[in-house]
Order: structure tokens, then C-alpha cells, then sequence
């Protein structure tokens, strides 16, 4: 018998606890708990050192989850101020370190952008909470086989945002070409999170030019703040720049300015 390894990833001890109690009753699933995203993450690397590997992960929507070393997918007003994220940026970070984990969001209600959110980040399926035992079985060995599983009320709403994100990514992928290659690295460093000065260092320009050539973008890309120019720039799919070991951009990387 083939099993199937799950951890149950929320922050709520009773439900996950419940939940991780009925899943085990199932003669072909192994289930673990975790209450938080780091919890999560050093499950995920502890099995992996030792020769197992979770196969499902049962993510709550809302988890409360500080990911030190993961950038959130998501857009910056669903960050906490505190630093903390959703369960949907913990999808990005598993299937960042591990891409065979399936992932299924377990959430309160429907909400058709944040469903939305979970497919683009990586997750296989949205599932409400207070779904039966056998639907959520269905599911996990649905997204074993590839499956996508979202409620049918969902798919409407789904598509529609789905379609309007790529409608916005496209838009955001014209502005982004308009940009000269050194324009697009300053860019890739600002999606780093880098500074001013850290872009100079690593690029072997002058703050002054630095600040000319982040001006530059910020016009280009027809917005007036950092924040919004990487946001822009994730629509457009543009990822952060590539450091190397000691934090220096690769010698391939830098161009003349």
C-alpha cells in the first residue's frame, strides 16, 4: 500500500489537531501537525534529512507565519506590519524549496481572489474548512494526480480574477521592456530590496547615478514609489537580482552604465 504522507499546517492547536486525528484514521495516510509556517518549514527539512518527504500540505489561508528568507508573493498591503504573512506566501516558500509537495489551502470561506492568489503562488486546491472528510480525501489524492480542485461556486470568480491578472501582468511586461538593461538590473536590484547605496556598490556606480537611473524607472513604469515599482515589476514577472556568495551581483550580471 502506497501511503500518503500529510502535515496539517494552522495555527488553530483544535482544529489542526482534530483534523490531523481524522486523517490518521485512514489506513493509507501518515499525518503531522504544525502550528505555524516556520513550524512547517523545519518539519519539511527535518523529513528531507532524513530520507522522507511530505507528499500534501493542508494549509490554513489565514495562518500567521513569520518566514525568515521569504519574500511574500503577495501584494505588500497583505503583509502585517509585524513582518508576519498568510498561509498563500507559505505556498510560494514550500514549492520554492520542495516543488514535489502538493499544497491544499484550507479556508473560511470563499474568496475568489485569494483563490486566485493560491493557484498563482503554487497550490493545487481550495477547500473550505467545514468540507467532509471524504471530499478533503478526494482532494489530497486528486492533487497527487495532478488534479486542480476548487469549489465549483469558486470557478467563476477564479477565472475572472485569473484573467484579470494576466491582463495586468501583460500591461505591466510592456512597461518593463520600455526600460534599458541597466534600467531592468537597477529594477531586479530594487525587487532585492536593495537601497540606494547597496545598488551602487553592487553595480560599481555612483549614488547619483543610481538615483538618475531609479528615477528613470519610476517614470517609465508610470508609478511614484519604490513599493509600486516592485510590484510592478513581480506582475511582470521581473524576479530579484542574482547575488552572489558575498552578496555581489555576478560579473555577468553587470553591464556599462
Amino acid at each position: 500500500m502506497v501511503r500518503i504522507r500529510v502535515l496539517v499546517v494552522d495555527d488553530h492547536r483544535i482544529f489542526a489537531e482534530s483534523l490531523a486525528a481524522a486523517l490518521a484514521a485512514e489506513p493509507d495516510v501518515d499525518v503531522s501537525a504544525a502550528g505555524s509556517g516556520p513550524a512547517a518549514l523545519r518539519s519539511l527539512e527535518r523529513a528531507a534529512a532524513e530520507g522522507r518527504r511530505y507528499d500534501v500540505l493542508l494549509v490554513d489561508a489565514d495562518l500567521g507565519a513569520a518566514l525568515p528568507g521569504i519574500r511574500p508573493a503577495v501584494p505588500v498591503r497583505e503583509v502585517g506590519e509585524d513582518g508576519l504573512v498568510d498561509g498563500i506566501s507559505l505556498v510560494v516558500g514550500v514549492r520554492s524549496a520542495q516543488p514535489h509537495v502538493r499544497i491544499v489551502v484550507l479556508a473560511e470561506k470563499d474568496e475568489p481572489r485569494r483563490a486566485a492568489l493560491a493557484l498563482q503562488a503554487g497550490a493545487s486546491g481550495w477547500v473550505a474548512k467545514d468540507c467532509s472528510l471524504s471530499r478533503l480525501l478526494t482532494v489530497i489524492r486528486g492533487v497527487l494526480r495532478e488534479e486542480t480542485h476548487l469549489p465549483p461556486a469558486l470557478l467563476t470568480g477564479v477565472l475572472r480574477e485569473l484573467t484579470a491578472a494576466r491582463k495586468h501582468r501583460t500591461e505591466s511586461e510592456r512597461l518593463v521592456e520600455s526600460l534599458t538593461p541597466r534600467e531592468r538590473e537597477v529594477l531586479r536590484c530594487m525587487v532585492a530590496g536593495l537601497g540606494r547605496k547597496a545598488v551602487a556598490d553592487r553595480l560599481f556606480l555612483s549614488p547619483h547615478t543610481v538615483r538618475t537611473h531609479m528615477q528613470n524607472v519610476l517614470g517609465k513604469l508610470g508609478v511614484h514609489s519604490t513599493l509600486a515599482a516592485v510590484a510592478l515589476a513581480r506582475r511582470a514577472g521581473v524576479g530579484p537580482v542574482d547575488l552572489g556568495p558575498a552578496g555581489q551581483i555576478r560579473p555577468e550580471e553587470t553591464h556599462s552604465a
